[in-house]
């Protein structure tokens, strides 16, 4: 395994003291296992699918390729850290009102190794040793959109996957959102509970789903590995705004969550960090399903 090293590192955590590691991705299990935690009620989505057509396609979908999608609501949230918090970064602001005016899916955890090889036919993950349960990594943006794509273009071709809808990276608006599952503090409950950090980690990644999920039932939104967003990194607009999906472009992407290898700070729910263009043993994703209507 080739380590991070504090001096190689990537992003704002360059600024911060974070590290660097180059590695590849996943071997992926259809069959991982996540608690039984329940999303925050039936989504807007789900509501616009006749006959429950959606939901059923979600519960097939969780067994057929283990991939547990959580419902998440449409609501109001504010985005971004206020002035005042500890370790706080100045792109956490300023503080933006937003409003998702639709309901989502969001995976209850991050894509695993075994996941991500049933559906690409490799795994570049580093991690090979904790099992294919553990957080697919060393996966490039383009990499996770290439999953969410073929995964689209699969479950459709089978006949399952419900017209109008597909699975993308969530929005940066819609990752805080889920990540916060309806609190407004530095952190969405005590990281030591919910986050592999460096202190808790051990130097690995873990298998998904062992600690205790937010609010909402999303296990591992902060820690173990950082997640793709689908937007360009830029600055947040401040006021109020629908359904942002960040710049209309840009040179980097942007991550959420923190990951093993750093401190509890970078677990906080408005952290932020970008990508210059590395894969890396601490970089995975999750996938949304949302309506293209």
């Amino acid at each position: 395994m080739t380590r991070p090293s504090r001096q190689s590192v990537y992003g704002k955590a360059i600024r911060r003291g974070g590290p660097l590691a180059g590695l590849l991705l996943l071997a992926v299990t259809a069959g991982c296992q996540v608690g039984d935690g329940a999303g925050g009620g039936p989504a807007a989505a789900e509501a616009r699918a006749p006959g429950g057509e959606l939901a059923d396609f979600v519960r097939q979908l969780a067994v057929v390729t283990g991939i547990r999608l959580v419902a998440i609501p449409a609501g109001t949230f504010t985005l971004g850290s206020r002035p005042g918090e500890a370790d706080r970064d100045q792109d956490e602001g300023p503080a933006t009102q937003v409003t998702l005016t639709a309901g989502f899916y969001l995976g209850a955890a991050d894509v695993t190794q075994g996941q991500y090889e049933a559906v690409m036919g490799a795994n570049p993950s580093d991690f090979k040793n904790v099992g294919r349960d553990a957080p697919v990594e060393q996966v490039s943006w383009a990499d996770a959109v290439a999953f969410c794509q073929k995964l689209t273009g699969r479950e459709r071709a089978a006949g399952r996957l419900p017209e109008g809808f597909l699975f993308a990276l969530p929005t940066e608006a819609q990752w805080e959102y889920a990540c916060r599952a309806g609190t407004t503090g530095a952190y969405a409950g005590d990281p030591a509970k919910l986050s592999w950090y460096d202190r808790t980690s051990g130097g690995s990644t873990h298998p998904v789903g062992k600690l205790q999920p937010n609010a909402w039932g999303l296990y591992d939104m902060t820690g173990n590995v950082y997640q793709w967003c689908a937007d360009w990194y830029g600055r947040y607009p401040g006021g109020e705004i629908a359904d942002p999906s960040g710049p209309a472009a840009g040179t980097v992407h942007v991550l959420r969550g923190g990951a093993w290898y750093y401190d509890r700070s970078y677990c906080r729910s408005a952290y932020r960090d970008y990508d210059p263009g590395y894969v890396s043993n601490f970089i995975g994703f999750r996938v949304a399903l949302v309506s293209v209507r």
